[in-house]
């Protein structure tokens, strides 16, 4: 089954079509990373489809039949319609009863013999376009190693896809493209005071005060939504834990909070992660 992405909330008006093209071009790679990453037996990847504006469970590696392929999934329904209206990774112990979803797909969860799962947001300019899954049989839970890497591999697919989408997005529907560069040239940036620059450059031409974080942060604080410690941050990204706790501390201020904790939810509500 395939379908193209929505174009009622994403903001790629008729550049859907594109967006689609490319996350088909990127998914097969990168559910094969995802697995490896994981170790999950069984990955899938759900994107959003046009004009019923529901995730359509497409890619699916690992599977003993067909009762998930072509699943469709409404906003805040099971895991992975949770993660869709929430914009945040879950993880579930034990699908079928679990208290933290609901239970329209149990049926589909049951034929496959799925026990713990986890599902991640792919988030492109802060509109969900895709969910990822994983998912075991044999009763293991899913540990925060796993949910971190699988929150690093939806959050690399969603800045590629950002930036292969770059040259088609409308002017109407986003952010001049110029304004599109200089936001990713933010992102970028290593050095601190020249990012401040840029930063303050950006929200005067936007006549907005939301800050802009560097890809690192936001990759920090994705993990940070996932329950990793700082240690786990800095082991996952390959920087020394101190590292970790500079890039940290940098975001919170950005955001004006005092905890990390607090950032990662702040960065979500500003549509940063």
């Amino acid at each position: 089954m395939t379908t193209e992405l929505s174009s009622g909330d994403s903001g790629l008006g008729q550049h859907a079509v594109v967006a689609r093209e490319v996350l088909d071009e990127l998914l097969p790679e990168r559910m094969e990373l995802l697995r490896t990453a994981t170790g999950m037996p069984l990955v899938g990847a759900a994107l959003r489809a046009v004009s019923i504006d529901r995730l359509v469970l497409e890619r699916l590696t690992g599977t003993v039949g067909d009762a998930l392929r072509g699943l469709v999934v409404e906003s805040g329904a099971g895991l992975g319609g949770r993660v869709w209206q929430g914009r945040m990774p879950l993880r579930v112990d034990d699908y079928i009863g679990s208290g933290a979803i609901t239970h329209e797909y149990d049926a589909a969860a049951r034929a496959e013999f799925l026990t713990a799962a986890f599902a991640v947001p792919v988030l492109v300019w802060g509109d969900v376009l895709a969910v990822l899954y994983g998912a075991v049989r044999d009763r293991r839970p899913v540990g925060d190693t796993t949910l971190v890497a699988a929150t690093v591999v939806a959050s690399k697919l969603g800045r590629d896809a950002e930036e292969r989408l770059m040259p088609y997005i409308d002017d109407a529907n986003r952010p001049s493209r110029a304004l599109a560069e200089l936001t990713q040239v933010i992102r970028d940036v290593a050095d601190p005071s020249l990012q401040a620059r840029l930063n303050r450059i950006r929200r005067g031409l936007m006549g907005q005060a939301v800050p802009v974080l560097s890809g690192r942060e936001a990759d920090m604080l994705r993990l940070v939504e996932a329950g990793a410690s700082t240690l786990e941050i800095a082991a996952r990204l390959g920087v020394h834990p101190e590292t970790a706790k500079n890039y940290l501390r940098s975001a919170a201020q950005k955001l004006e909070v005092d905890t990390r904790g607090a950032a990662a939810r702040q960065a979500r509500l500003n549509g940063l992660l």
